[in-house]
């Protein structure tokens, strides 16, 4: 009898690690969630893909992200933070003159996992207050900090009409090249039609990725690709795909 209690609290912790796990991958998913719009990635006709940068904006490395995406005449999509908006307020009315999008990423950066819908309402609405006040036109895209989203967080951008975007390729995540030609590599290794490349740039942690942008977009074109913002890669999509 004892081995029988053994073994239903050994299934039941099973079955709990299990659960635990399914709700960890869910709420990491960059394919998946529970309601609402996600983006990761979307089936194109035409050889187009967009170019994504999280965090920041900084001071530090304005000029020269400026200064390379002009160069090369890309216009990017930028998941900016409210608390740096507010640090650096000259920088992102620069980006949107330049012809750039900004997207939500959140005011605090922090992961919105098991949050209220008051935490989560101010950390989306304060930043796009911040957002339209650089000059920002149309819909804000949203990507959450880490990727992490579950329930909550679905839900308030579901019930405001939001879309959820993400990525396909991050060529400079942990585990792959730390340098520029690795990082570059990685990138053009895996591009597709219509693929969403994540970047960051913004800190000095960042500087081997910043180093990356000219070399990604030069050789990306090599391939017959063309840069568009992520609202210009969503209408040319055929359909919405996982992977």
């Amino acid at each position: 009898m004892r081995w029988r209690r053994v073994a239903m609290v050994l299934g039941a912790a099973a079955l709990l690690a299990g659960g635990l796990n399914g709700l960890y991958r869910l709420a990491r998913s960059r394919t998946t969630q529970l309601f609402g719009t996600l983006v990761a990635r979307v089936d194109a006709a035409e050889q187009v893909v967009a170019l994504t940068f999280d965090d920041g904006p900084t001071e530090a490395v304005a000029d020269e992200v400026l200064s390379t995406l002009s160069s090369r005449h890309v216009r990017a999509t930028f998941f900016v933070n409210g608390a740096h908006l507010s640090e650096a307020p000259q920088v992102a009315p620069r980006l949107v003159a330049a012809g750039h999008e900004l997207g939500n990423h959140t005011y605090s950066h922090e992961r919105m996992v098991l949050r209220s819908q008051r935490f989560i309402r101010s950390e989306v609405e304060g930043t796009d207050d911040l957002i339209r006040r650089a000059g920002q036109q149309g819909e804000i895209y949203f990507r959450p900090p880490f990727c992490w989203k579950l329930v909550g967080l679905p839900w308030f951008l579901w019930r405001a009409g939001r879309t959820t975007v993400t990525w396909d390729i991050e060529p400079d995540s942990p585990g792959h090249a730390s340098d520029a030609a690795g990082i570059a590599s990685e990138c053009v290794r895996r591009v597709r039609p219509g693929s969403i490349i994540l970047l960051h740039v913004w800190y000095p942690s960042g500087s081997a990725s910043l180093a990356a942008v000219p070399l990604i977009v030069d050789q990306v074109r090599a391939r017959g690709f063309r840069f568009v913002t992520v609202r210009e890669l969503l209408t040319k999509r055929t359909a919405m795909v996982e992977d």
